[in-house]
C-alpha cells in the first residue's frame, strides 16, 4: 500500500529558525501483512509542540528527548482509528492514541504502544485528546498541582507567559480553578489577549511586544507575582521572577523563546536573576510530565469533567492537510496559533 510521509528534510541550524522546507511530503510502501501484536491505523490528527523544535538539531541537548534523523519519517502525538489488528486487546474501529505517532496517512504500529481512548470523554472532539484532554492538559494540571502550591483562599496571584498558546491558554484555567484569586496572562497580540480576558477567564492580559512589560506587570499584579507558569523563558521570564513574592513557585513548563539558540535546557538563569530566587526562597524546578504517569487518568477525568462542565474552554488552531506540516510548525513557532496546534489528516 502506498501512503504519504512527511520526512525531516534539513535541520535549521542550532540556532536557526524553522521553516516549512525543513520538512518534506514523500510517499512510501507500507506492509500489506501485519505481523502478530501489530496494527494498522489511519492518521486523523497530528499534534505540532514547541519542544519538537529541540528535535531538529542532531542533538537535543535533553537526555529524555531523542532527535529526528535526517531523511527519516518524522513523529510524535497523534490519534487516529484502527483499520486492521493482530493484537488481541485492539479491534477494528478502535480510536487510539501515542506520543510517537509517526507523521504518514496511514502506518503499522506496535499495539503494545498505544492508548485506547474514549469519544465520550471529549464529546466527540478527537483532537482534544492531543491536547487539553491529553499531554497537554496534564503538563498544565500535573505541573500546577505538583509544583505551584496552590492555597484557597490564599489571595494567590499567577501569572502565566505563553498564555495563548496550547499550554498556557489551559494552565491560566486551571490555576483560577485550583484556587489563585487572580490570573494575568503574557502573550504577543492584542487579539490573544482579548481572548484571554473575554473568553478563558483571565483578570488582565499583557502583550509584551507593546509597552513596558514590567510596568504594565506591576499595574496589573498590584500585590505581586506567587506563582509563574513558565511557557518562555528568556527576557519575559526574568521580568516576571523580579516581581514575584517571597516563597513564591515557578512552574517550569517550557522556555520557546529559547529553542532556536543551542544551549542547555532548561537554559541556565541571569545570575542576578538567580540570586533574586535563592533570597525570596522561590522554587523552580523542572517538571517532566512523564516522571507523573501514575496520576495521568485521574488528571485525565478531572480535564475531561471540567470540559463538560463548562469550567475548561478548549481552543484550537487547525491546520487541514499533512502536506501542511512544516507550515504549521513554523507557525507555531512564530505565534500563529491560538490554543493547540492541530494539523487534520482526515476525518
Amino acid at each position: 500500500m502506498r501512503v504519504h510521509r512527511v520526512v525531516l528534510n534539513s535541520r535549521p541550524g542550532k540556532n536557526g529558525n524553522p521553516v516549512a522546507e525543513n520538512f518534506h511530503m514523500e510517499e512510501a510502501n507500507l506492509p500489506d501483512k501485519l505481523n502478530a501484536g501489530q496494527v494498522k491505523v489511519q492518521t486523523l490528527y497530528l499534534s505540532v509542540d514547541p519542544y519538537m523544535r529541540i528535535r531538529m538539531n542532531d542533538y537535543s541537548g535533553a537526555d529524555f528527548i531523542k532527535p529526528w534523523q535526517l531523511s527519516e519519517v518524522i513523529d510524535g502525538g497523534g490519534v487516529g482509528v484502527i483499520e486492521e489488528s493482530k493484537h488481541a486487546n485492539w479491534a477494528k474501529g478502535d480510536f487510539v492514541t501515542y506520543f510517537n505517532w509517526p507523521w504518514q496517512t496511514k502506518a503499522i504500529l506496535d499495539g503494545n504502544t498505544l492508548e485506547k481512548v474514549d469519544p465520550q470523554l471529549v464529546d466527540g472532539h478527537l483532537s482534544y485528546f492531543l491536547g487539553a484532554i491529553g499531554t497537554t492538559g496534564l503538563t498544565s494540571f500535573l505541573g500546577i498541582k505538583e509544583k505551584g502550591h496552590i492555597t484557597v483562599g490564599s489571595n494567590q496571584t499567577m501569572v502565566v507567559s505563553g498564555a495563548a498558546g496550547a499550554c498556557g491558554s489551559l494552565a491560566g484555567q486551571i490555576g483560577r480553578l485550583e484556587g489563585c484569586s487572580r490570573v494575568v496572562g503574557i502573550c504577543g497580540t492584542n487579539e490573544k489577549c482579548s481572548i484571554l480576558v473575554s473568553e478563558l477567564g483571565f483578570d488582565a492580559a499583557i502583550n509584551y511586544k507593546k509597552g513596558n512589560v514590567a510596568k504594565q506587570l506591576r499595574e496589573v499584579c498590584p500585590s505581586g507575582v506567587d506563582v509563574y507558569f513558565d511557557n518562555v523563558g528568556g527576557v519575559i521570564s526574568d521580568t516576571v521572577i523580579r516581581q514575584m513574592n517571597q516563597n513564591g513557585h515557578v512552574i517550569l513548563c517550557g522556555q520557546i523563546s529559547q529553542y532556536n539558540n543551542d544551549m542547555a535546557h532548561p537554559p541556565p538563569l541571569l545570575p542576578e536573576v538567580e540570586s533574586i530566587l535563592k533570597t525570596k526562597n522561590i522554587t523552580r524546578e523542572r517538571f517532566l510530565l512523564f516522571d507523573y504517569k501514575d496520576k495521568f487518568e485521574s488528571g485525565i477525568l478531572q480535564l475531561s469533567q471540567w470540559f463538560k462542565e463548562g469550567k475548561l474552554k478548549i481552543r484550537e488552531t487547525v491546520i487541514n492537510g499533512l502536506e501542511n506540516m512544516g507550515v504549521a510548525f513554523q507557525s507555531m513557532m512564530t505565534g500563529g496559533n491560538i490554543g493547540k496546534q492541530i494539523v487534520r489528516i482526515s476525518e
